[in-house]
């Protein structure tokens, strides 16, 4: 390694594993009552250790402090113990660059010489700059040279002690130390020797607060989604009114992926303009040529309507318009489930998708609207392989009050799960939003509930909470959201202007997934 300081605060950063330090020696003596091992980690005093004592380890962990030159003796030494997680080679490979498959694709790892995906070699020694940067000798340090062997993989969940000792002192503050990095095992997996210049002088600094690390590959939701419509048939649908390049090109992507099969529907001329500006193919795509949006909209119902299409898909035109063709009570679509809006969100920080509705269409519906709502979101849930999907159904508090409609609407809603109004899917509320995403915010009130802390689904009062529900967890969040209307004779892939590429993807994935889950629902 190049000449540099070892106190730098990214080598201690790395990884979000356990770790515990420690350091000993004769300068540790040396230093007097301020040196206390920095890393044991008593939160109040043991059994037969004065609380004084223990005061000070309380206060040496939020401090880093140095061992200067002079107060280094040969055989003193510090460790770190370490347990590799996942995120670790992640968050790894995002610092580094470093996306040998080995480390990070799972698939080509198990056919490698490891059978399985291992650490960076240079984990191993970050741990070992971390040592050398923050104990031994610590905060001033410089490094001059670094030799490494690595003897063994490590593999994740491996926990890794590695351990620091001084094997001479040399002239100019220069000392030699070797490196040792042992698993659970005992077994030995990197060896080596560090050449550093020691501080000459004492420093103890307030220990850095790192920031929290929430790793999140975008869209990998739905790209799962996505995948898992590869064996199923692609959907005819209608692209109403795909004059621009942003719905043209996803009705397009979609039947390249063969997710749908597009019927477009609008006014050639600008759909071919739209093609053009975009240099699309409309090669083999069917179009019909209608004068205006309105026009879209009826011929696209009318398509359903003679069991031509089992989907519809929105174009650039506005959501009314289309929303009063399908909603026609004589030319339109309308079944005996209310018709409703369903986000299908892929949030960095929550674990798994989660389904918000109704943002879109039913303003302040009512407790019977409730019950088709929350029917069309288990459905579809339930296409995307959520068995028995968790419902929470939102207000601003998780207790019945009088004075608060959507409370009593939570629990006559439960109570009609209860008795078979509502089928397939596990009822609470009401919870207020962070009871029904937060497990800790559930237990900090005394929640006992299945729902609570992992909900699948989030029922919200109106439409107006939902879309600000949604847009936040969107802008908020960094949230991918895909669309999707449910209750009409078939489904309709609701897109917005600002979808990206992907998310419209994942809408007519959601589609494709609700038809073959529902196969009578199929033209």
């Amino acid at each position: 390694m190049s000449e540099h300081d070892a106190g730098s605060p990214d080598d201690s950063a790395l990884g979000t594993g356990t770790q515990e330090t420690s350091a000993s020696g004769t300068g540790a003596e040396d230093t007097g009552a301020e040196d206390t091992d920095a890393h044991e980690k008593p939160s109040v005093a043991p059994p037969g250790v004065d609380k004084t004592t223990s005061l000070r380890v309380q206060e040496s962990l939020q401090y880093v402090e140095n061992r200067t030159y002079d107060e280094i003796r040969v055989g003193d030494s510090a460790t770190l113990s370490r347990t590799l997680k996942p995120q670790d080679i992640q968050l790894f490979a995002v610092m580094s660059g470093d996306v040998n498959p080995a480390h990070v694709d799972e698939e080509f790892a198990s056919s490698a010489m490891f059978h399985g995906v291992i650490a960076h070699g240079m984990w191993g020694g970050a741990l070992i700059s971390a040592v050398l940067g923050t104990e031994l000798p610590g905060p001033g340090t410089i490094f001059l040279d670094q030799t490494l062997s690595f003897k063994a993989p490590v593999r994740v969940g491996d926990t890794i002690d590695v351990r620091i000792a001084v094997n001479a002192k040399l002239p100019r503050g220069r000392l030699v130390l070797a490196c040792t990095c042992t698993n659970q095992h005992g077994k030995i997996v990197i060896e080596g020797e560090a050449r550093v210049i020691a501080p000459d002088r004492k420093i103890r600094r307030p220990r850095v607060v790192l920031p929290e690390v929430h790793l999140h590959v975008q869209g990998a939701q739905y790209a799962r989604l996505i995948a898992a419509t590869r064996e199923l048939p692609a959907i005819v649908t209608a692209v109403v009114h795909p004059c621009d390049a942003l719905s043209l090109t996803g009705a397009l992507e979609a039947a390249g992926r063969e997710i749908i099969v597009p019927i477009l529907i609008g006014p050639r001329t600008k759909i071919e303009a739209a093609a053009s500006a975009a240099e699309l193919s409309l090669d083999g795509i069917d179009i019909i040529d209608v004068p205006h949006s309105h026009a879209a909209a009826a011929a696209a119902v009318a398509l359903v309507r003679s069991g031509t299409v089992g989907a519809l898909m929105k174009g650039s035109l506005h959501t009314d318009e289309l929303m009063e063709a399908v909603v026609d009570s004589h030319l339109g679509l309308k079944t005996e489930r209310r018709i409703s809006h369903v986000y299908a969100l892929d949030v960095p920080t929550y674990p798994k998708p989660l389904l918000v509705t109704d943002a879109a269409i039913n303003i302040y519906p009512s407790l019977i609207d409730k019950r088709d709502i929350v029917q069309n979101a288990i459905d579809l849930m339930q296409s995307l392989g959520v068995a028995l999907p968790k419902v929470a159904l939102l207000s601003a508090v998780e207790t019945v009050n009088p004075h608060i409609t959507s409370t009593l609407d939570a629990a006559a809603l439960c109570k009609m799960a209860d008795r078979g109004q509502i089928t397939g899917g596990l009822l609470d509320g009401p919870l207020a939003f962070d009871n029904a995403i937060s497990a800790k915010a559930a237990s900090e009130k005394g929640i006992q509930s299945l729902v609570a802390g992992d909900a699948d689904i989030l029922i919200a009062p109106d439409l107006e909470a939902a879309n600000m529900i949604a847009k936040q967890l969107i802008y908020l969040a960094g949230a991918d959201a895909a669309g999707i209307v449910l209750g009409a004779r078939v489904p309709i892939i609701l897109t917005s202007r600002a979808d990206s590429l992907l998310a419209r993807l994942a809408s007519c994935a959601l589609a494709q997934l609700y038809l073959s889950h529902h196969t009578d629902a199929l033209p």
